[in-house]
């Protein structure tokens, strides 16, 4: 079970995959940023009767960790990413500063479990596989989960159109090679849940994606 919400004012999409069977839950890109968005997620958890298990980021940038501090607060979860965006986490407020022009709050994010290429997290009945997909940012990755037949590809491949590559730690380079990894390890009736925007699947991006069509 996959429950979507759609996050601050950069629209960022986090998801709560739940198995039906234990009501364990992770919580991927949780960037919660106002109060009342906070609250609708913690609502969500409480009248499901969920027990939160891990907290996932597709990477490190600002949009998609604004939640993860309250999530440590109500339920003691650390933020689980590559070792390559860590340091953008725990720098979420200078990240905020250079976007935007917005001072934020001190606030320490704990940092969880460094995330790997090949690991398999367990959600209940549930697995995620991990698949590096640097470009975007170093750290990047997507959460395959065969037995929903879902991927959570954060900002490395969007509906029609893949993540930025003009920022100080991406890489065309290497997004390119990420998309190859995607193309191969995906398979094509995979539902693609993306970091912003609408919902795909791997034989729509293949077949209608500019950047996909020479994979």
């Amino acid at each position: 079970m996959i429950h979507h919400f759609s996050f601050n004012p950069l629209q960022t999409n986090c998801y709560i995959l739940t198995d039906a069977a234990t009501k364990q839950c992770a919580i991927i890109d949780c960037g919660a940023f106002y109060p009342e968005e906070q609250q609708a997620l913690f609502n969500y958890i409480h009248e499901q009767q969920l027990q939160p298990i891990h907290l996932l980021a597709t990477h490190g940038h600002f949009d998609h960790n604004f939640g993860n501090a309250a999530i440590f607060r109500e339920y003691a979860l650390k933020v689980e990413l590559f070792a390559e965006d860590q340091q953008l986490v725990e720098h979420l407020p200078e990240q905020v500063a250079a976007f935007c022009g917005i001072q934020l709050p001190e606030e320490q994010i704990p940092i969880g479990a460094a995330l790997h290429h090949g690991d398999v997290i367990r959600v209940g009945n549930l697995s995620l596989q991990v698949i590096h997909t640097p470009g975007h940012s170093q750290g990047s990755c997507v959460f395959y989960c065969p037995e929903e037949h879902t991927a959570f590809t954060g900002d490395t491949l969007f509906r029609m159109s893949i993540g930025r590559t003009d920022f100080p730690e991406s890489s065309w380079t290497a997004m390119q090679q990420s998309l190859t990894t995607l193309t191969a390890t995906l398979p094509s009736d995979t539902i693609l849940l993306p970091g912003h925007g609408p919902q795909s699947t791997m034989s729509d991006e293949l077949r209608y994606n500019p950047y996909l069509r020479h994979h």
